[in-house]
C-alpha cells in the first residue's frame, strides 16, 4: 500500500514519546498523518497541540476516543454525555477526520447486555446533533467479543452498521482488523458500509499466535495470522480511499523499542504486508 495513505495512531509509540515528541518524530520519519489520543492532547494542552499540528503540517485522521456510554444512574449518564461533547469539541479544534467511539461494556453490577446496547444507542443519539453541527463524524469501532463485558458490547461490524442505519447521518464505522478479522460476515458488512459511504477508518495491526496479553500484545503487520491484504482489498473495493492507521498496543515488544525504529518498521510493513 502506498505510504501516502499511512496514518500513525500515536498509541503505537505512546510509551516512548510525548505528544510533542511524536509529532516531531513522525515528521522526521516522513509521516504526515497521525491519530492522537485525548489524554495525549490533555497532557500537552489542546492549544499547544493545535499549534504543533499546524507547525508540522500534520493531518489528523481521527481522535481517540469517545464512547463509554452505558450507565447505572442519572449522574453517570450525564457524565458520559458531557465527556463525549468535550471529545467532539476537541476533535473539531484539531481538525480531526472523526471522533472514534469505543462504546463501552456493561455498567457496574449489570448482566444485561441488551440494556447496555440500548443505552449506547440512546446516548449516541443524544450527542449526535452536536457532532453534526461541529462537522465531526462519529466512528463506531466494534471491538472483539472478548471485550464485551468491560470495553464495548458493540462487537461486530453488523452491529455498528445497524446503529448507523438506526441513528442516521453523522455516524460511520471504524474497521480495526484486530477486532473484526475473525468475523465470517466481514466481507459483506464491509460492502454494506461502503454502499452507505460510512467507512471512516481502517486500523491495521496483526493477531499473534500465541497472544500473550489480549490488550497489549498486538502484532506488527505481517507478524501474525490476519490476511491483511485481503481485507484491505475489500475495504478499498467498498470505496474507502482514506488514511489507514497503524495502531499497535504492544507492552511486550514494540513499546520496548526505540520509537524511531518502530516507525521505520511500520512504514516498511505498510508497504510490504498491507
Amino acid at each position: 500500500m502506498p505510504l501516502e495513505r499511512l496514518s500513525m495512531n500515536l498509541a503505537t509509540v505512546r510509551e516512548q514519546w510525548t505528544f510533542e515528541e511524536a509529532v516531531a518524530g513522525c515528521e522526521e520519519a516522513g509521516i504526515a498523518t497521525i491519530a492522537p489520543w485525548r489524554d495525549q492532547l490533555k497532557h500537552c494542552g489542546i492549544g499547544r497541540a493545535k499549534r504543533l499540528i499546524s507547525d508540522y503540517g500534520m493531518s489528523i485522521s481521527g481522535l481517540c476516543r469517545g464512547g463509554s456510554f452505558p450507565y447505572t444512574g442519572a449522574r453517570e449518564r450525564q457524565a458520559a454525555i458531557d465527556d463525549n461533547l468535550r471529545g467532539i469539541e476537541e476533535a473539531a479544534e484539531i481538525g480531526a477526520g472523526c471522533l472514534v467511539l469505543v462504546c463501552g461494556g456493561l455498567p457496574g453490577g449489570s448482566r444485561n447486555i441488551a440494556n447496555a446496547r440500548g443505552q449506547i444507542a440512546e446516548l449516541i443519539s443524544e450527542v449526535l446533533p452536536e457532532a453534526r453541527s461541529a462537522g465531526i463524524p462519529l466512528g463506531i469501532e466494534p471491538l472483539h467479543p472478548m471485550y464485551a463485558a468491560d470495553r464495548s458490547c458493540v462487537n461486530t461490524l453488523a452491529q455498528a452498521n445497524d446503529l448507523c442505519d438506526s441513528l442516521g447521518e453523522g455516524l460511520g464505522v471504524i474497521i480495526d482488523l484486530y477486532h473484526v478479522w475473525w468475523d465470517p460476515n466481514l466481507r459483506a458488512e464491509i460492502a454494506r458500509a461502503g454502499e452507505a459511504n460510512r467507512i471512516l477508518g481502517l486500523h491495521l495491526c496483526d493477531w499473534l499466535v500465541p497472544t500473550r496479553d489480549l490488550v497489549h500484545d498486538r502484532g506488527m503487520m505481517g507478524d501474525g495470522i490476519i490476511d491483511i491484504p485481503l481485507v484491505r482489498g475489500w475495504v478499498d473495493r467498498a470505496g474507502y480511499e482514506g488514511a489507514c492507521e497503524v495502531e499497535i498496543f504492544s507492552a511486550l515488544n514494540w513499546w520496548r523499542r526505540p520509537a524511531a525504529e518502530v516507525l521505520e518498521v511500520a512504514k516498511q510493513r505498510f508497504v510490504s504486508a498491507c
